[in-house]
């Protein structure tokens, strides 16, 4: 634990920096993708392959994009994967959805790390990164597509296409819910949450941390 004196309090460490970097690389790349992305997806939105340097350089840099943010999410991904299992307190945690929209956290099982709709949250981005990396590798037209049939490339396409959309709205709701809870961008910019924090969102885990 840490003591903040402007603020006079006790602070316990949630992200390490390491952790905090992993995910501001990830973070970054994410956004790069999917306004290049974007831009090679429909001509109406073509006007953003300019942030890039133009048509050209967008498709060059795409695909390298994503591999960075693949490897970066994948590192993220092995550090918490132990985090992230689903438990039967999660199963009623999810079963009390009222409870949880509501904010009635003192009616809902106790929390460790993560709750159950982060732990959701966290495999469909798992699914996701990987359904865009295989699909990715075979649209490559500078260096893998010729590998392979015509039909295979037209239906890698429509499943790139539609990881991104759902990986682009699980993104959005990952930052709706931590605007949602006071405090959770702060745990990722400086590292750490307050005592009473920890133990009003994830009981379990403040126990733990604080042994």
């Amino acid at each position: 634990m840490r003591h903040d004196p402007q603020e006079n309090t006790e602070l316990i460490e949630r992200y390490t920096p390491n952790e905090r970097t992993n995910h501001w690389i990830t973070a970054i790349t994410f956004v790069l993708l999917a306004l290049s992305g974007l831009a090679m997806f429909h001509p109406s939105m073509f006007w953003l392959s300019a942030l890039f340097g133009g048509g050209q350089w967008t498709r060059i840099l795409h695909p390298f994009v994503g591999v960075v943010m693949f490897v970066s999410f994948m590192i993220l991904a092995l550090r918490f994967w132990h985090h992230n299992y689903l438990d039967a307190d999660d199963r009623q945690w999810l079963r009390q959805m009222n409870d949880v929209l509501a904010n009635r956290e003192d009616r809902l099982p106790e929390v460790g790390r993560y709750n159950a709709g982060q732990k959701l949250l966290f495999f469909v981005l798992v699914l996701c990164l990987l359904l865009l990396l295989l699909s990715g590798i075979v649209i490559w037209r500078a260096y893998f597509a010729f590998y392979f049939p015509i039909e295979v490339v037209r239906v890698a396409a429509v499943i790139h296409a539609i990881s991104a959309f759902v990986l682009i709205c699980s993104i959005i709701v990952h930052i709706y819910a931590a605007l949602w809870v006071k405090g959770s961008i702060g745990a990722m910019t400086r590292g750490t949450v307050t005592l009473g924090w920890a133990r009003k969102h994830h009981p379990k885990w403040f126990r733990e941390s604080i042994k």
